[in-house]
């Protein structure tokens, strides 16, 4: 595969760049990933316009085998951790230096190849081969085709074909597939469902169904190879649940080191943070409950067509504000009551909203006494979604969050496909002065109550509020001002040049910006 000689220059995440763009002058690149066999990993996009005519002018870049580039094949990452695993490449990928490929003018080949790499013979030819499982394509090649396994090679391929969808079909079951339709919390169940609950014991119940096909398949792919070499009294087919490298199987996902109830509480938590993740999606316009797949992610708010989004409304103007406190009736929390509310009716409305609440305190966040779900919900959103956010889209958000400080006096979150240059003025008008004016009459009601209250530690209770709020005043203030500067600057960005790039162009307004662009706001200013 090539070498790029600078991926921050050269790659992009897909979910960052125009729609729009996309085989025009970012093309599909496969850069290899995490562990996982059959089909998957497939984030990247490279600068190949004009044929990688600027990476071929860059005096650092190594491009190898073009004419290899676009096709179909069979890939894995070069760096592995216990054993080899090969994945499906479909046609339209270039490929670069951590994802090496293989590939065949036969489909037959290529078929029979991902079925012999993936087996426990594959493993143990691997080991002897390369001892640190850091795979190259030197070592690859020196594997022996197995050409006693032609005579099954229908069966291979119908195993391969499943095997493959499968592995597909979990891939694009979540946000980070560019193929990702819907959230299968919404679709598992072919009937209306009137609780969450019920939803999501559905999906579990489809997905230890694959899990358990994916294992025979995998299982019967060794019996076979096994016996083909005639090597029954030297390696047994089983195939651990742990190495059934599908994202629905939690002993893949987390690993097997606590029990499986811890597993799948973990993985229930996760999944109520997915549902929310994709709530918010539907608030921002990149989905609509009423068609599948990306909806809007192009650039600038341009094009943006509200009529796509009539089950649930899309936000106007691609903010929503994400406070620890209700101070506006349209905020991110009180949307995901009506998304709840939307897809699954109100008679169970509390007893959905519960669910999730329970959920995100089963490993999300810590549970507190006398807190209702909607709180519980309002709390994690203040204080962990954007981490989690941050996790999925490996530090390239897409959902920007405007923040003033430590006191959260105030925090939006910003989609960055529909950002233009009148975003931070819009900012100000529709949220941040109209705050300002609630915040200083909730103030004059404080100060009313102190002079009124009737008992000390009322009183003590209502000045420590008080203080707070003078406290939140001060940074709402001063963030202002900040925003007012920016607002006035009518900054531009351009997608082609990444988030990493563009978030930097903020200041201190967003937050974690050094987590994202490697430098704190002063220093980027500076430079």
């Amino acid at each position: 595969g090539l070498q790029t000689g600078d991926n921050s220059r050269f790659i992009r995440f897909w979910w960052e760049i125009d729609i729009d763009s996309r085989n025009k002058r970012w093309f599909p690149l496969n850069d290899g990933g995490s562990q996982r066999k059959w089909y998957g990993n497939l984030i990247s996009h490279l600068n190949w316009e004009f044929e990688g005519r600027e990476l071929k002018a860059h005096k650092s870049s190594v491009v190898r085998n073009q004419k290899y580039y676009f096709k179909e094949g069979g890939t894995w990452s070069r760096i592995s951790s216990s054993y080899l695993a090969v994945r499906y490449l479909p046609e339209g990928f270039i490929f670069d230096q951590a994802g090496d490929s293989f590939f065949s003018n036969s489909r037959e080949n290529i078929h029979i190849m991902l079925a012999f790499l993936n087996t426990i013979i594959g493993h143990s030819i691997m080991k002897i081969l390369c001892p640190t499982l850091n795979a190259t394509a030197g070592n690859i090649e020196l594997f022996p085709y197995p050409k006693k396994a032609k005579r099954y090679s229908e069966n291979i391929t119908l195993a391969v074909e499943r095997l493959v969808g499968l592995a597909k079909a979990d891939w694009d079951a979540y946000e980070y597939s560019w193929d990702f339709q819907s959230l299968p919390l919404l679709t598992a169940s072919t009937e209306f469902t009137l609780t969450l609950e019920t939803s999501y014991n559905t999906w579990i119940n489809q997905n230890q169904a694959t899990i358990t096909e994916m294992q025979r398949l995998e299982e019967e792919n060794n019996r076979l190879f096994i016996d083909a070499y005639g090597l029954q009294d030297e390696l047994s087919p089983e195939v651990p649940i742990e190495q059934i490298t599908l994202t629905v199987n939690p002993a893949y996902r987390y690993g097997i080191k606590g029990t499986e109830q811890e597993r799948n509480v973990r993985f229930r938590s996760d999944t109520m943070t997915e549902l929310v993740s994709y709530t918010i999606g539907c608030m921002m316009g990149r989905y609509s409950l009423d068609q599948e797949g990306l909806v809007y992610a192009h650039a600038g708010n341009e094009g943006f067509d509200a009529s796509l989004y009539k089950t649930f409304p899309a936000d106007s103007d691609g903010i929503v504000t994400i406070m620890d406190d209700e101070w506006f009736k349209d905020d991110v929390s009180n949307r995901v009551v009506e998304f709840v509310k939307t897809v699954w009716g109100e008679d169970h409305l509390t007893e959905n909203l519960q669910f999730i609440a329970e959920s995100l305190c089963l490993d999300a966040i810590t549970p507190r006494k006398s807190e209702t779900a909607v709180e519980t919900i309002r709390r994690y959103l203040s204080t962990k979604f954007y981490k989690d956010h941050m996790q999925t889209y490996k530090k390239r958000p897409i959902y920007w969050l405007f923040s003033s400080g430590k006191e959260k006096s105030f925090e939006c979150l910003v989609y960055l496909h529909r950002y233009n240059e009148s975003t931070l003025s819009r900012m100000r008008t529709e949220y941040v002065t109209p705050l300002l004016g609630k915040y200083q009459a909730y103030a004059e009601q404080l100060d009313k109550q102190i002079d009124m209250a009737e008992s000390t530690q009322d009183k003590k209770r209502l000045e420590k509020e008080l203080k707070s709020m003078d406290k939140k005043q001060s940074e709402l203030r001063e963030f202002d001002d900040k925003l007012k500067h920016y607002a006035d600057m009518r900054i531009s960005i351009d997608l082609d040049d990444g988030v990493k790039e563009n978030y930097g162009k903020f200041g201190d307004l967003l937050a974690e910006v050094k987590k994202i662009t490697g430098e704190k706001p002063e220093m980027i200013n500076a430079n």
